[in-house]
């Protein structure tokens, strides 16, 4: 049976969260006002740059956490890294770590027995370290090539206990350092979508009108003198809802979509009469296959169409786009 959550237990809940979001937010400030005293954050990055292997990022407990969060991000953003558990490298997975590596270790006291167990050998093997911790003084602060300062003045945690505004204050300079990183290296848009392609992020950045256009036989097209009556044959033999009109060098001149079948309709016209040149729309919109399907997505926006031409650097005809093609390819 679930106990009970009465409103005066729901008023401390809010008044801890807002205590513990004001304590952490103090504590990043805090670290923020720390950067103007010496070059630490400057060097650091220095040495993440120059690393011609991969950022070793090393923690234990809590900041075993933010430490695989901090090589993740850097991973994915143009700096090859991965988490190496300390207590595991003891026992041999110090043999991933290289003299052309650089290693974060991450420990607020700077007194973490399994990551002094490990470091004086990566010292040794001569690879660079930068150290993470909460006291200068520390024994992991006094080995590090460069140290961090992470201290706070108080945890969030009620009984000062639990980490909390210092895991806060860690991942914070870890994102910093990254940005930092991918900044220096030039990295683009582009660069993280290589990096995450199986994701939406990646769709909508790596997807090219060309990969999820129509285009050969699939393309409704006709000329400008086709009967309305034949045109709309196309339309229906196609199921774009709409055909493109094209000149004789298959240059899109003109578009008629099943709205303006509707709209025509209500005129009452004789269809047998009607060549699709007296009332296609004229001008048609278009985006080129290069184009990022994206950009395709903005331009149907903005103008409230579902179907889109599609041309090549000449402006002759190459495909067609419909809402429904990009919503399969999950770029919308």
């Amino acid at each position: 049976m679930l106990k009970s959550f009465d409103a005066e237990q729901g008023r401390r809940a809010l008044m801890l969260a807002r205590e513990t979001l004001a304590i952490e937010g103090d504590a990043i400030r805090a670290l923020d006002a720390r950067l103007d005293a010496d070059d630490s954050v400057a060097r650091a990055v220095g040495l993440l740059y120059a690393c011609t292997g991969r950022v070793v990022v090393s923690g234990i407990g809590k900041s075993g956490h933010i430490a695989r969060k901090i090589a993740a991000t850097l991973a994915s953003t143009g700096t090859p890294a991965m988490f190496v558990h300390p207590a595991e490298a003891a026992h041999g997975d110090l043999g991933m770590v290289t003299p052309q590596d650089v290693v974060i270790a991450i420990s607020y006291s700077g007194e973490s027995a399994e990551l002094m167990e490990i470091l004086p050998m990566v010292k040794r093997m001569g690879a660079p370290l930068i150290s993470m911790t909460g006291n200068p003084q520390s024994s992991l602060a006094r080995l590090a090539d460069v140290h961090l300062n992470i201290h706070v003045a108080k945890e969030a945690c009620p009984m000062n206990l639990a980490p909390t505004a210092s895991t806060t204050v860690t991942l914070a300079l870890g994102d910093a350092l990254a940005v930092a990183l991918l900044d220096a290296r030039g990295f683009k848009e582009d660069d993280f979508a290589r990096s995450h392609p199986g994701g939406a992020l990646g769709r909508r950045l790596l997807t090219h009108v060309r990969d999820v256009m129509r285009s050969g036989a699939a393309v409704p097209s006709v000329t400008p003198e086709t009967p309305l009556v034949n045109a709309l044959l196309e339309i229906s033999q196609k199921g774009m809802g709409m055909t493109a009109v094209v000149d004789a060098a298959s240059h899109p001149v003109g578009v008629f979509t099943d709205g303006d079948l509707r709209r025509l309709i209500e005129r009452a016209q004789d269809f047998r009469t009607i060549l699709i040149r007296d009332v296609m729309h004229a001008n048609p919109r278009t985006v080129q296959a290069e184009q990022l399907a994206v950009d395709a997505v903005a331009i149907m926006e903005e103008f409230r169409i579902n179907q889109m031409l599609v041309v090549d650097g000449e402006g002759v005809l190459v495909g067609a786009l419909h809402i429904h093609d990009l919503t399969r390819a999950k770029v919308i």
